[in-house]
């Protein structure tokens, strides 16, 4: 990888680290529904563009039934789900229960499309979901205030993408990653569109609020994903994948610094254990080399 790339890389891992950030400065006053819109609509127009100019809508149109359902496990329900979350959890917790989905991934990959699981990957997935319980034990709470209902959605939006990469390599291997980006995100936007029409604040939302908005969707959404995708080009999806493990820190970084989050030992802890679970269960580490491969 050159320099150029690993700018990327920490680029891109500092605005996905932010998303969480934003969320919580504005879904109080735009609510999860409408909310969940801004962020897709906005982002669908933004990429579209872009998949206009390189020539790519005719690669949606053909794809158009395959990408449409992977926008609502990849983009739709995701989104909306950490949008519900951000209601009562933490960001720093959000982002690192979002680290999991490699683990949701490689599980879900095993189960439909029967790829193999070595010994160290196993282990990876024990480990990191360990580092989850370490995470949120003390905060499981159901009761009013409590973080359980919050924290399971969280898990939620970490499956759905699981399933989601699971789908993609099943129907839509080799299809042009940039008309992927911007069809799903737009079909999501048009499948959530009726209800964030219906939700809509009936008060006006204030200029911070609509900032975090316009950051999710122009930031987090369309020039993050023209980012990403470009690094799948030059550098291929193995190499850019690594992003995963450096959103957490963003996040938690983001989580302290601005909205001023505890950060305990339980926390770091938590997170260390969710990254070593991850890395061993993506063969990051633990995998033999080629050599002993051979």
């Amino acid at each position: 990888m050159l320099a150029k790339d690993y700018r990327d890389l920490f680029i891109l891992a500092a605005i996905w680290g932010s998303s969480f950030l934003f969320m919580h400065l504005s879904v109080g006053e735009f609510g999860p529904f409408a909310l969940v819109e801004v962020r897709l609509g906005l982002g669908a127009v933004f990429l579209m563009i872009f998949a206009g100019l390189r020539g790519r809508l005719s690669v949606i149109w053909k794809h158009i039934r395959h990408i449409s359902i992977m926008g609502i496990f990849a983009a739709g329900l995701p989104f909306l789900c950490f949008n519900i979350a951000a209601q009562t959890v933490p960001a720093s917790f959000m982002a690192v229960i979002n680290a999991i989905t490699p683990l949701f991934g490689a599980l879900i990959a095993r189960l439909w499309l029967k790829e193999r699981l070595t010994r160290w990957r196993i282990v990876g997935l024990m480990i990191g979901f360990t580092g989850i319980v370490v995470l949120v034990w003390n905060d499981l709470s159901f009761g009013t205030g409590g973080m359980g209902t919050g924290i399971l959605i969280c898990l939620t939006a970490s499956l759905s993408y699981g399933y989601a990469a699971s789908y993609t390599t099943r129907f839509l291997k080799g299809v042009d990653p940039l008309a992927m980006a911007a069809g799903s995100v737009t079909a999501a936007a048009v499948v959530l569109l009726p209800l964030a029409i219906y939700t809509w604040p009936a008060t006006p939302v204030s200029a911070t609020a609509w900032g975090s908005a316009l950051a999710l969707a122009l930031l987090c959404t369309g020039l993050a994903y023209l980012i990403y995708y470009g690094l799948i080009d030059r550098v291929g999806a193995t190499r850019s994948i690594t992003v995963t493990f450096l959103v957490p820190l963003f996040g938690i970084f983001w989580g302290v610094v601005i909205l001023s989050e505890p950060l305990g030992l339980r926390m770091l802890a938590g997170t260390v254990i969710v990254l070593l679970g991850t890395l061993l269960a993506t063969g990051f580490i633990g995998a033999p080399s080629q050599k002993s491969a051979r």
